[in-house]
């Protein structure tokens, strides 16, 4: 079974991250953006082409390109499975 990313939430749906993929550059990035195991992120929108996306997590809003979304793993929170 393949595990969900954020590029895999619809809006309005929250999820708790799991891992971020990736030691590079990018996903130290990620990390150090906030988005570490065990943090709630909610899908608030998407740019009119679908691209980048936004979430809010830890009191702020943050957006990122899909192709990083999806290198966030997360676990769908109970309310929204």
């Amino acid at each position: 079974m393949k595990s969900k990313t954020l590029a895999d939430l619809t809006v309005g749906q929250t999820a708790q991250v799991t891992g971020v993929d990736g030691a590079d550059a990018i996903g130290v990035r990620l990390l150090e953006m906030g988005l570490a195991p065990g943090v709630e992120v909610t899908y608030i929108n998407s740019a009119l082409m679908g691209d980048p996306l936004e979430f809010e997590l830890r009191g702020y809003r943050l957006s990122l390109r899909r192709t990083e979304a999806a290198r966030v793993s997360i676990e769908l929170l109970a309310a929204d499975v």
